[in-house]
């Protein structure tokens, strides 16, 4: 089921499937989420957990056990339900099942909340730990934005605005799959900006780390623009269907990134997983703005 929650600014929509944005669309009409446009990427704006990205040959440990995890884990293939409906803000939730615990072990329950703010979608995550022991994870978003917003501009006309004065680095990964190298190397902001470019995506992913917490999608020549706000995320991935001239961009805040290349990773032991003793409730705001000047 697709809901919708609006207000005078934005009219918005989430699928129970993965409660997944579905639309993203401002008084004047513009469509600023990304519509799955399957000869690219038939996904708009993922929600990841447990996982985010890869695990080596799909598979990681537990206490020494074996696991299988699909690229960035099973909520954005869960259906979940309704917890809260209004006019202006929409809860869903699950929780585990005898499915989920085959591939992950962990009792949980799982909340996403949108809520409407002006022009802001705030989202806010909740994982709770109803087991009996200390659970494992990563949450982040992947929502995907049309490029470009007005007529009259191009792709690479757009970039990617950090506060003056901005440091970044990047976390470098594989080609394509996008493996972990275990290595972080400085990426250089001009003017405390990335250049959006089709060249910019010709093989492998961007993420970033040790950034500013705020990004604005905009261009020199436009009025709209797209903030994303992630105060409680280490890292930004930066994406579109690499090697093509898709017209969008992903801008996807995460908590923890990929398995390192060639390592089936423990999950007690992988670099950034959160880790939530039994029964404590761990919380994750973000938020997308649209500004129309």
């Amino acid at each position: 089921m697709i809901h919708t929650i609006s207000n005078d600014r934005l009219t918005v929509q989430i699928n129970e499937k993965g409660a997944e944005l579905w639309s993203i669309r401002s008084a004047d009409g513009t469509e600023y989420l990304w519509q799955g446009d399957p000869r690219y990427w038939s996904d708009r704006a993922l929600n990841l957990f447990p996982q985010i990205g890869l695990c080596t040959d799909d598979r990681y440990t537990v206490d020494g056990k074996t696991y299988t995890m699909d690229n960035h884990g099973f909520i954005k293939d869960t259906v979940l339900t309704p917890a809260f409906v209004g006019p202006d803000r929409l809860t869903l939730t699950c929780r585990d099942t005898a499915e989920t615990l085959a591939h992950y072990p962990f009792p949980f329950c799982y909340t996403i909340a949108y809520r409407l703010e002006g022009d802001t979608i705030h989202v806010t995550i909740t994982v709770e730990n109803t087991g009996e022991r200390e659970m494992y994870f990563s949450v982040g978003g992947h929502p995907g934005f049309n490029l470009p917003l007005e007529s009259g501009l191009g792709y690479e006309d757009y970039f990617l605005q950090f506060p003056e004065g901005a440091t970044a680095r990047r976390a470098e990964c594989t080609p394509g799959e996008c493996r972990m190298l275990g290595e972080v190397t400085d990426y250089p902001l001009e003017n405390s900006r990335i250049p959006l470019s089709h060249e910019l995506f010709a093989s492998r992913v961007l993420i970033l780390t040790d950034m500013p917490k705020t990004v604005t999608l905009r261009a020199e020549k436009g009025h709209k623009q797209v903030t994303v706000t992630y105060p409680d995320m280490n890292y930004l991935g930066i994406w579109k269907c690499l090697g093509t001239q898709a017209p969008y961009v992903c801008i996807e805040p995460w908590t923890g990134v990929s398995a390192r290349v060639g390592i089936v990773e423990d999950y007690g032991q992988q670099p950034d997983m959160i880790h939530l003793p039994a029964g404590k409730r761990y919380e994750n705001n973000w938020s997308i703005q649209i500004t129309e000047g």
